[in-house]
Parts: structure tokens; C-alpha cells; sequence
């Protein structure tokens, strides 16, 4: 189940609100408690929310294109490789690899993207500097069956 974000909350309230105030003057002959009209508005307001969310489009799925981002600084963490990215455009998850006996970044990790933001982000910083340390962008490729790690990039590929 999908919980609403903040605006449609608002506009459900905005919504509630306008139909008590419809109730109260349509239904203004009878003496009702206001609490009532308040419950019936909220009820209008729902149904209105409803009828507009069927008909409305649903929010088409985005496309995501993970990237490969080799020679990172040891020092840099998820949240800073995300921050270099965002400015790039939409990213939905940064995973950075570790060594399981150490514990320490291994230098290399990848990055989720938004498909339409994946290209420039390529371009703009493969081969760029970043604390230092000039970075290696590809996109990366899925490895073939029986391989730990679920991406290869270009260069891992058996040829």
C-alpha cells in the first residue's frame, strides 16, 4: 500500500474543509452538529480524492541505469558519492563495495540513476577529478550467471 506524500494529505484536508463548508450552507435547514458536517465533508472530500486519483494517470515508473564509478578516494562515503551524482540528476541508491575481511572500501561502487540522467552523468564525470583521485564512470553490466556480484563493468567482461 502506498502512503501519501505531504501535498496529497494537505489537499485531502483542504478538500475536507471545503466540503464541510458546502455541507454546512446546502444542509444549513437542519440543525446538525458540526462535527457531523465536518465527517460527512471529510467523506465528500475522500470520494472527490478518490474519483481524481483512478481517473488521474498513474506516475509512470522510472527507468534506472546503474553505473560503475571505479578509483574513488577510500575516504568517500555513500553520501558523498550520492551528492556528486544528484548534481547529475535523479539517484535511487549508491552502493559502495568493501573488502569482507577488512572492512575497508575497496575504491570502486555503483550508482542507481534515473535512465535519462545516467548519460550526461557518464559524460560530465568519467575522467574528472574528485577528491583527488580521477574517476572511471561506465555503465555497468550485468554479470553472468553464477558470479557474486550482481555488475561487471566493461572492462570485467570475458571477451
Amino acid at each position: 500500500m502506498k502512503l501519501p506524500d505531504q501535498k496529497s494529505f494537505i489537499f485531502s484536508i483542504i478538500i475536507a474543509v471545503l466540503g464541510f463548508v458546502i455541507v454546512k450552507f446546502a444542509l444549513s435547514s437542519l440543525q446538525l452538529d458540526s462535527a457531523l458536517l465536518f465527517a460527512v465533508g471529510l467523506l465528500i472530500g475522500g470520494l472527490i480524492i478518490a474519483a481524481m486519483s483512478s481517473s488521474g494517470v498513474e506516475e509512470a515508473e522510472v527507468k534506472t541505469k546503474t553505473l560503475y564509478v571505479g578509483n574513488l578516494p577510500y575516504r568517500a562515503n555513500e553520501g558523498v558519492v550520492r551528492t556528486l551524482f544528484e548534481e547529475q540528476g535523479k539517484v535511487f541508491n549508491v552502493r559502495l563495495l568493501k573488502d569482507k575481511n577488512t572492512g575497508k572500501r575497496r575504491g570502486f561502487g555503483f550508482v542507481e540513476m534515473a535512465e535519462a540522467d545516467a548519460d550526461s552523468a557518464i559524460a560530465k564525470l568519467n575522467d574528472s577529478e574528485f577528491q583527488q583521485r580521477t574517476l572511471k564512470v561506465r555503465e555497468a553490466k550485468q554479470k553472468q550467471e553464477g558470479s557474486t556480484n550482481s555488475f561487471r563493468t566493461e572492462s570485467d567482461q570475458p571477451d
